[in-house]
């Protein structure tokens, strides 16, 4: 095998649940060959630098197999190598995502009159 569709290779990683959903990444410019934004159509080879932006993270990987065939996740893994720059990179974001402050709700479900007034004082404070 010589090359495969971009699409088919990040939904055979498991970057994305579905061929769909990795084809609209690409469409997005969410993923990037070389540098380059790419279209899923692309043919991908061994050694191409990818890059893949998802909501929370930000992977470069080098393509180390071709698969056009979505096997089990230790199967999928050893298909790309995440660049030492990324990996901390995503550390640091997971470090700053569990410094953030969490907010918890007051109550579920539909707020009572009490609630609603102390909605309403926070809100006029604002």
């Amino acid at each position: 095998m010589n090359g495969v569709r971009l699409d088919k290779w990040l939904w055979a990683a498991r970057f994305f649940k579905t061929r769909t959903l990795a084809t609209r990444a690409c469409d997005l410019n969410r993923v990037e060959v070389q540098g380059s934004p790419a279209k899923p159509s692309r043919e991908l080879r061994v050694g191409t630098m990818v890059r893949v932006r998802t909501e929370s993270n930000e992977i470069e990987l080098e393509v180390l197999e071709l698969s056009e065939v979505r096997g089990p996740a230790s199967a999928a893994q050893a298909l790309y190598q995440e660049t030492d720059a990324s990996k901390r990179r995503r550390t640091e974001l997971a470090e700053q995502r569990r410094l953030m402050p969490s907010f918890q709700v007051l109550n579920e479900g539909k707020p009572s009159k009490r609630d609603r007034r102390k909605y309403e004082q926070v809100r006029k404070r604002g």
